[in-house]
């Protein structure tokens, strides 16, 4: 199936880094600020994304709250994500193709994943966001990767998979985060395959 596959484009977050902690404390962030109990947000969250809803910014809503600001130092690498770019970049060009704020290149340097990473297209950076295929168009032209020589490999259907599809791009879904629960329900959302980690995707494409 990716014989002629040239290029993997990674999503950031819950794909290569764990954002675990960085949600639960915006859900204990939404709670306080509504004066209910966190348990009860979390609960009400995870539902809303069985629902292919965006659920922390659906209760923030539902709640009567402002959306809590992103803190990027409640992220953590996922254990497997350095092995897992260090064995595919000796057969693969690594790219980024991801929705973050600002400074994207300096975070994965933070996290000792950078040197793997030969082109990082951010959505802070460049002013247009996905599912806008204009992301990709922008990374397809300044990898000079033609669609069919590459694979897009994120978490999220919405925003990774159903536009890479669109594209033409070889699509890879990892189940990973709130993306996980996404519920698929049309062609032009499945995926060319499917994993639960970094590790099984190493072990699928080398």
């Amino acid at each position: 199936m990716f014989e002629s596959v040239k290029w993997l484009f990674f999503d950031v977050g819950s794909t290569l880094i764990d954002e675990r902690e960085a949600y639960v404390h915006r859900f204990q962030e939404i709670a306080s600020q509504a004066g209910i109990p966190y348990e009860y947000v979390s609960r009400t969250a995870v539902a809303y994304y069985k629902e292919n809803k965006q659920g922390d910014k659906v209760c923030a809503k539902q709640f009567g709250t402002s959306l809590p600001k992103w803190h990027s130092d409640y992220e953590r690498l996922y254990p497997d994500a350095a092995h897992c770019l260090a064995v595919l970049s000796k057969k693969y060009q690594i790219g980024i193709i991801a929705n973050q704020l600002p400074g994207t290149a300096e975070r994965l340097a933070r996290h000792g994943i950078l040197q793997y990473i030969g082109l990082v297209v951010a959505s802070a950076e460049e002013g247009v966001a996905k599912p806008d295929p204009r992301i990709f168009e922008i990374a397809l032209s300044r990898s000079g990767c033609l669609p069919e020589e590459c694979i897009m490999i994120g978490d999220r259907i919405d925003n990774d998979i159903l536009p890479a599809n669109q594209m033409g791009m070889h699509t890879i879904w990892i189940k990973q985060g709130f993306g996980q629960y996404w519920n698929i329900s049309d062609n032009s959302e499945k995926p060319n395959a499917v994993v639960n980690s970094l590790t099984e995707l190493s072990d699928l494409l080398l």
